[in-house]
């Protein structure tokens, strides 16, 4: 039995830093295992949280060498792990951080050179998770469902909230999932806006009211119609939410509460629409999963249908880097690791492109 050494790292949309988990994934009996051995997230600096933010709005030229510079950056993070924990690692696999996301027009980038890691680090790495879907015709997202079948199957739902909300389930006896829409996104940028780092626990939201006018603006937002396979970016936020949030006159507890019930109300519809037991279980992961303001409402318009399951604070925070981490052991093992039936591309793939060290 094969026991693949691996650090599944990860950046998202919300901005949180860069996550890095150490994995031992292998196969026994048909069925993927695995154990974190050792995580760590690197908060972003104020100045570099800023330029990947605004790298979407970057020229090429500055765009590609913010690429390479990233990677360098990322393959030194990768580095300064393995020696504090003294790792023994094969591979790296990375998501790098999403800057362009349109695959209606069959683009989409991440920055981190994938060279620049491998050089850094001195660890042969897997990245560029989507482009290869992207060019068979799917979304080139949502990517972690792969991981919630093969990993998590033993939960109905699974439920990422973290920029952005996700929702993984069999459906017909294969995998469905997809962007539901707006999570800690908005919530961090109305608290970043009023000079707060975050809400901690929904303690502002709390204490808010709700401002019909901006919940219904929200709830109105034509990206909840659209039937699944659908995904969106930060450009969507930009676009479509940002606009509602800075042009609400309210204090940043009602602006967050009307945020909050905002995101449960389109969660819970999503999930109660494709119930088809009495009682199902919803795993949820992703920052969201400690804002306890936010899931107790989510609860409260789930009902007895749906129990909520909030797993250890390790899967909270890494799961994405974990199943990134298995992606890149898939892709070695040249088996599938992104499912058409999630993307909508033309056929399930085995994405990834790997780089050796020099």
């Amino acid at each position: 039995m094969k026991i693949f050494k691996i650090i599944g790292v990860m950046s998202g949309t919300s901005l949180d830093g860069l996550d890095l988990a150490y994995c031992h994934i292998w196969e026994a009996n048909n069925t993927w295992q695995f154990v974190i051995q050792a995580t760590k997230n690197v908060p972003y600096t104020p100045e570099m949280e800023l330029k990947l933010k605004d790298a979407i709005f970057l020229p090429a030229t500055e765009l590609l060498e913010f690429h390479n510079t990233y990677g360098t950056w990322l393959g030194q993070q990768a580095k300064a792990f393995i020696e504090e924990r003294n790792l023994s690692v094969d591979y790296i696999a990375s998501h790098g951080h999403t800057t362009h996301h349109q695959p209606q027009r069959g683009l989409t980038y991440q920055i981190g050179s994938g060279q620049h890691i491998a050089n850094e680090s001195g660890i042969e790495v897997i990245c560029d998770f989507r482009t290869n879907d992207v060019a068979l015709g799917g979304q080139g997202a949502p990517l972690v469902p792969i991981g919630d079948q093969l990993l998590f199957h033993a939960y109905d739902f699974c439920l990422n909230l973290g920029g952005i909300s996700n929702v993984s389930f069999n459906l017909d006896q294969k995998r469905v999932a997809y962007d539901i829409g707006l999570a800690n996104m908005g919530l961090n940028y109305s608290t970043r806006k009023a000079g707060f780092a975050y809400d901690d626990g929904g303690k502002l939201a709390r204490k808010g009211k709700v401002n019909q006018p901006m919940l219904k603006a929200l709830n109105s937002l034509e990206f909840y119609d659209l039937p699944f396979p659908k995904s969106i970016g930060y450009e969507w936020f930009v676009e479509k939410v940002k606009p509602i949030i800075d042009a609400t006159d309210d204090t940043i507890e009602n602006i967050l509460h009307t945020s909050v019930l905002h995101v449960c109300e389109k969660v819970a519809a999503d999930i109660l629409q494709n119930t088809t037991k009495p009682k199902s279980t919803l795993l949820v992961t992703g920052g969201g999963a400690l804002n306890t303001f936010l899931i107790e409402k989510l609860q409260e318009k789930l009902g007895d249908t749906v129990e909520i399951v909030i797993p250890s604070q390790t899967i909270i925070a890494y799961k994405e880097a974990l199943i990134f981490a298995l992606m890149g052991v898939l892709r070695i093992q040249k088996q599938t690791n992104v499912l058409c039936s999630v993307t909508g591309a033309k056929k399930d793939s085995c994405s990834g492109v790997m780089y050796l060290p020099s």
